[in-house]
């Protein structure tokens, strides 16, 4: 019999606020340690172990180090790009990770009339077959074209990055067809944050929910060990729960009420050490955003001692601001919101609306350093402000 863990969406580094940061990469750490400690045969990770094909260079230090302890336990890691993983170029830290030894990118194809064919990395029993995830769901048409050179005997997993039909739902994006794909004894999925297993098609969800509305729905990461007999297989999950998540969904009309009502709310439950995900959402009748007091929130939070407060304040609208805007098409509406904006809020300000827009679209070049970017875009607001 054999055994393996299966990961996916690890995404480390994707946080911005540090406490969460923290748990992406303990759920990680403490993922590494199961499988040690379960002893399986083989590690496979199905893409986005790192939210950007740059990770900063402590998250480098710290999967380094977890990494090195799957090596020396003696455990392969069999490895696919994922979406985040790569830059344009295709470019990939992974690349180092492999040249390091601690792991095998199984990508391996050729292109021969039109049709890509995977070629097999052989671990004992096992034919890895793997295609990388890559930037705006370009995988799926290549993954239409695939098709694989045999390993007659061999059990075969098929590690791949991308969006199954089966799990699609009302997603408007493109998708892949099972019955499109070469036949594999497993299909070792990522990308898509879902825990789900239907036939041999299976994803394990992200190591650590990636944003609030993943807290909410998965509270918490895992992965899959499964165990293989002949062709057939078993599985078993794995939850990484670190911290609990309290969820608040709040519907407030008046802002200057709100502010009690949301503590009055909090009161209720314990939130002592847990992430504490605040939805405030409705229509202001009376008062704006602005006079709901989040920083007296925050600090009877603390004062709860929660581990870490995240708000969504996305659906909680203002009548006071409210623009009906009438465009001819939808390509006009920016163009037209600007214009009553102005017409009701005459200011010399208004006319560098249009450019301070346009600046703020400016993309990050590839390969260009986050505080690099940060600085040209900075320079060239000062530029339409005149400071």
């Amino acid at each position: 019999m054999t055994r393996f863990a299966h990961l996916a969406d690890c995404h480390l580094g994707g946080w911005k606020q540090q406490q969460l940061q923290d748990l992406n990469f303990e759920s990680f750490r403490r993922s590494i340690d199961i499988c040690i400690k379960e002893k399986v045969d083989f590690v496979v990770i199905a893409g986005d172990l790192f939210d950007s094909a740059y990770p900063p260079i402590e998250i480098l230090k710290e999967a380094f180090t977890e990494f090195k302890k799957l090596k020396d336990s003696g455990t392969p890691c069999f490895i696919i790009a994922g979406s985040h993983d790569s830059s344009v170029s295709g470019k990939t830290f992974l690349d180092v990770l492999e040249r390091a030894g601690f792991c095998k990118n199984i990508e391996n194809f050729e292109i021969k009339d039109e049709k890509i064919i995977l070629n097999p990395t052989v671990h004992g029993n096992i034919a890895f077959y793997g295609y990388p995830g890559k930037r705006s769901g370009l995988e799926v048409q290549d993954l239409k074209k695939v098709t694989f050179q045999d390993s007659p005997g061999l059990f075969k997993i098929f590690a791949l990055h991308t969006t199954m039909t089966g799990v699609k739902g009302t997603l408007p994006i493109d998708s892949v067809d099972e019955d499109k794909l070469p036949k594999s004894d497993y299909y070792a999925l990522g990308h898509i944050h879902i825990v789900k297993h239907y036939g041999n098609f299976v994803y394990p969800g992200p190591g650590f929910p990636n944003n609030f509305q993943e807290l909410e729905d998965l509270k918490h990461g895992g992965f899959f060990i499964v165990d293989i007999s002949g062709s057939s297989f078993n599985l078993k999950r794995i939850d990484i729960k670190i911290k609990d998540v309290e969820t608040f969904n709040i519907n407030v009309n008046d802002a200057t009420t709100a502010t009690d009502k949301i503590i009055s709310e909090l009161e209720k439950k314990n939130i002592e050490d847990k992430i504490v995900l605040l939805r405030v959402h409705g229509t202001l009748e009376n008062g704006k955003t602005s006079d709901i007091k989040f920083s007296r929130i925050e600090d009877y939070i603390k004062q709860r001692n929660a581990y870490f407060l995240l708000r969504n304040t996305h659906d909680l609208k203002s009548k006071d601001i409210e623009m009906k805007i009438e465009a001819k098409n939808s390509e006009n509406i920016e163009d037209e919101a600007i214009k009553q904006f102005s017409l009701e809020n005459v200011s010399h300000f208004n006319q560098l609306i249009p450019n301070l827009i346009n600046t703020l679209s400016l993309e990050k070049h590839e390969d260009e350093k986050t505080n690099v970017f940060e600085t040209r875009l900075v320079d060239e607001l000062k530029k339409i402000l005149m400071i």
